[in-house]
């Protein structure tokens, strides 16, 4: 199964885990958008500032806090994903009761830790 993801709130710094995360989805070619607060690329990922409405976008996997992301609400719903990963500091019940109207899955986890023991 594709599993294209889009990664929100990615950063352009090798150290944060935003960063880590889109490369290991790359390194496992997973199809990856990107979504961040500067114009950049990552390898061969252009990280864009605008709300870009993909297309079969299966996981949105959040690194944004909860604060942040309610301008996004409606987008990430707009997009129709099977799941939205929350990454650890991102956990949002306000965002989740949301997301379960609509059907949509959610998880608090690591897309770390998911890519790294193969349960992506």
């Amino acid at each position: 199964m594709v599993k294209k993801t889009l990664v929100l709130g990615v950063s352009s710094n090798p150290e944060r885990y935003s960063y880590k995360a889109l490369n290991k989805l790359i390194e496992k070619k997973i199809d990856v958008k990107a979504i961040g607060n500067s114009l950049d690329f990552v390898r061969e990922v252009k990280i864009h500032k605008l709300k870009i409405p993909f297309k079969n976008i299966h996981t949105v996997t959040i690194y944004l806090n909860k604060i942040r992301q309610r301008e996004y609400y409606d987008y990430i719903i707009s997009l129709n994903p099977q799941r939205v990963i929350f990454n650890p500091g991102t956990e949002n019940p306000d965002f989740y009761l949301h997301l379960k109207n609509k059907f949509i899955n959610y998880a608090e986890a690591c897309t770390l830790v998911l890519l790294s023991t193969n349960q992506y």
